[in-house]
């Protein structure tokens, strides 16, 4: 059922509200039908309005989807953990990526097939400028283990920052389901942290476990 049949008589939104109806309709009729079978129309339908009013935020489908896809992904906020420690943070952050990471991979996979072979975008493309979004936060992590002599700086490449990061995103992308807590904390432990540690490799997380 949509969204104007179930909320009863049309009411006249505008700005910030209106825009975020039609971004959620929008998101609803991804998930619904997928990107090829998405409309304006069908958009505009589910959020109580008239095509014109969507044209008249979005050009194009890519865009409405593009911007539907950002919206969503706002629903996943990304708090700083502080905890003091380089692998409590790193894996806090971990867990409030994970469950955002395994929705959108499923919906990537299978919605948005269309929209990626239509506009030439790539699955990395998208999910990393999705990521590049909440990179203060994992930047404030690391700097914050930079001061207080956690890390040594001269490892910490742009790769190697953002490899636990890329290695949840690629594991929830393949199996379609969020990273088991486990295996968040062998990324950590045995991964990230031996490469940036200035202690010895894997003393830290040993006398963690």
């Amino acid at each position: 059922m949509h969204l104007a049949e179930e909320s009863g008589p049309r009411r006249r939104r505008r700005g910030a509200e209106l825009e975020a109806a039609l971004l959620d309709a929008a998101w609803a009729e991804l998930m619904e039908g997928g990107y090829a079978a998405l409309t304006f129309a069908g958009v505009a339908d589910r959020a109580g309005t008239s095509r014109p009013v969507v044209n008249r935020h979005w050009a194009t489908k890519a865009d409405l989807v593009r911007a539907a896809l950002v919206r969503a992904s706002a629903r996943f906020p990304l708090s700083d953990p502080d905890t003091g420690s380089l692998r409590e943070d790193t894996v806090a952050l971990l867990e409030q990526l994970n469950g955002a990471f395994a929705m959108f991979a499923a919906a990537m996979t299978a919605q948005l097939a269309a929209y990626f072979e239509e506009t030439g975008t790539t699955v990395s493309e998208l999910r990393a400028s999705l990521i590049d979004e909440r990179w203060a936060v994992i930047d404030a992590v690391t700097r914050r283990a930079v001061a207080r002599g956690e890390i040594d700086e001269a490892k910490l490449t742009p790769r190697i920052a953002r490899l636990p990061y890329d290695l949840l995103r690629n594991e929830t992308l393949l199996n379609l389901e969020p990273m088991s807590p486990d295996a968040i904390r062998e990324v950590v432990d045995t991964i990230f942290l031996p490469l940036v540690s200035r202690n010895r490799p894997g003393a830290r997380s040993a006398r963690r476990r």
